[in-house]
């Protein structure tokens, strides 16, 4: 069976990946989604993460239980080892990932695509404040980091601007994800 393709979405906070990820799987239903634990509260409008404390996040990590792991914006992520299952049944994958991981995710799976988002800075400061959970110097830290570039020698890459309507934007991402040969 060939294995599914892991489809790493980065980009900056607020440039969309949670919305364009939901878009994308109503429009190819085989496609899944990746739940990511989170040391964050739980938040309904949100990506639907697995919110755990840094002790329980410290026993799965201990335990082997993630495929990925990382700090960002002084919170821990990880993605749960159970990934591996549905890539090796052949399902695809999406994942939110940091762009700091991007080279390991890209060493331990294949067929890998990185799905990169931008946006313009101004786009991004008015959705931060849309969604109402960072403070305004939070606001500042995300965007002085809003164009950290991506690793060197990851990829292929698929760069998309996320100030198109989300359906033009869910049709060329879905169109370009699957037009790469891996």
């Amino acid at each position: 069976m060939t294995p599914g393709r892991l489809i790493a979405v980065v980009g900056p906070s607020g440039v969309g990946k949670d919305t364009l990820m939901r878009a994308m799987i109503a429009e190819h239903p085989g496609l899944r989604r990746a739940r990511r634990v989170i040391t964050r509260p739980p938040d309904p409008e949100g990506e639907g993460h697995e919110a755990v404390s840094d002790t329980e996040f410290d026993a799965r990590l201990k335990e082997g239980g993630f495929a990925l792991h990382w700090r960002a914006h002084g919170l821990r992520y990880g993605v749960p080892v159970g990934i591996c299952l549905d890539l090796a049944a052949g399902r695809d994958l999406l994942v939110n990932l940091s762009r700091g991981v991007l080279a390991q995710a890209q060493a331990r799976f294949q067929p890998f695509v990185i799905l990169h988002l931008t946006a313009t800075p101004q786009v991004l400061a008015s959705r931060l404040v849309a969604r109402g959970r960072e403070t305004p110097q939070d606001i500042r830290e995300r965007l002085t980091g809003a164009d950290m570039a991506l690793p060197e020698g990851v990829g292929p890459v698929i760069t998309l601007d996320t100030d198109a309507p989300l359906p033009r934007l869910t049709k060329s991402a879905l169109k370009s994800v699957y037009a790469v040969r891996v």
